[in-house]
């Protein structure tokens, strides 16, 4: 079964993480159809817009904590992983990326926002990003982005002691251009995405390349990437996902 459903119509292409039942938390696997739908967008002159939204009453949790800890401990690379050719995407997509946020927006569910060039959140989600709460370092060009959006002590605070803010709150810090209520978000998000679309593509493109430098974005990426993978075989990793398990606070003394 697949967990990303895409749906092309009037120059958006949709792109839906579908696993409800598990607040849309991330797997590998979804990590490959979501760098395949981006590939494919930034390829097709048919996609104007590209949407992301997530299934249920939830953006993401983030990255599924169980596949994600099976394949860490089994010493796999973060380069070697789906997630970091759909990051790769990201980066290089120069088309415009919408998002529509309700409910939780955790880790990548948050860091994916910054690559999206408008944000539309419910003033009652939550968005966080615990990379420090599971001692691991933050992904996706976020240490740049991140300080670049809301400003160092904000966004240090955010990565270090992993709390939510409202929608609202991110809102006025600057991480969403809309905030309404959450039966709202998606038709906003659409009407935005829309609107875009009306948009000429190629100076959008060129807008948008100008806004954003790829390669270095990328390079940052990778950096992050390093310190990531040695954080996630590191024994304080290994307490927290073991902390995660059994449901306790992990000890770090």
């Amino acid at each position: 079964m697949s967990h990303i459903k895409t749906e092309h119509s009037n120059g958006v292409l949709s792109i839906c993480l579908a696993r409800s039942d598990k607040k849309n938390a991330i797997t590998q696997a979804m990590y490959a159809a979501l760098a395949d739908a981006v590939d494919a967008a930034q390829a097709d002159p048919a996609v104007r817009v590209v949407l992301f939204r997530g299934e249920g009453d939830s953006f993401s949790a983030g990255n599924d904590i169980g596949d994600f800890a099976s394949i860490a401990m089994g010493g796999t690379q973060p380069a070697d992983m789906a997630v970091f050719r759909f990051l790769k995407s990201l980066a290089y997509l120069d088309k415009p990326a919408v998002a529509a946020v309700k409910g939780r927006a955790v880790g990548i569910g948050l860091t994916l926002l910054l690559h999206c060039d408008m944000v539309v959140v419910a003033d009652d989600a939550l968005l966080s990003t615990p990379f420090v709460n599971l001692a691991l370092a933050p992904e996706a060009a976020s240490t740049l982005l991140l300080p670049m959006a809301i400003g160092h002590q904000r966004a240090f605070e955010m990565f270090a002691l992993g709390e939510p803010i409202s929608g609202s709150m991110a809102h006025g810090w600057g991480l969403a251009n809309r905030c309404v209520e959450s039966a709202a978000v998606d038709d906003e998000a659409m009407r935005l995405a829309l609107a875009l679309a009306q948009r000429a593509p190629g100076s959008l493109a060129g807008t948008k390349r100008l806004m954003r430098d790829a390669e270095s974005l990328w390079a940052l990426m990778q950096a992050e990437g390093e310190v990531f993978g040695t954080q996630m075989l590191s024994p304080e990793a290994r307490e927290a996902f073991t902390a995660f398990f059994e449901k306790r606070a992990p000890n770090f003394a």
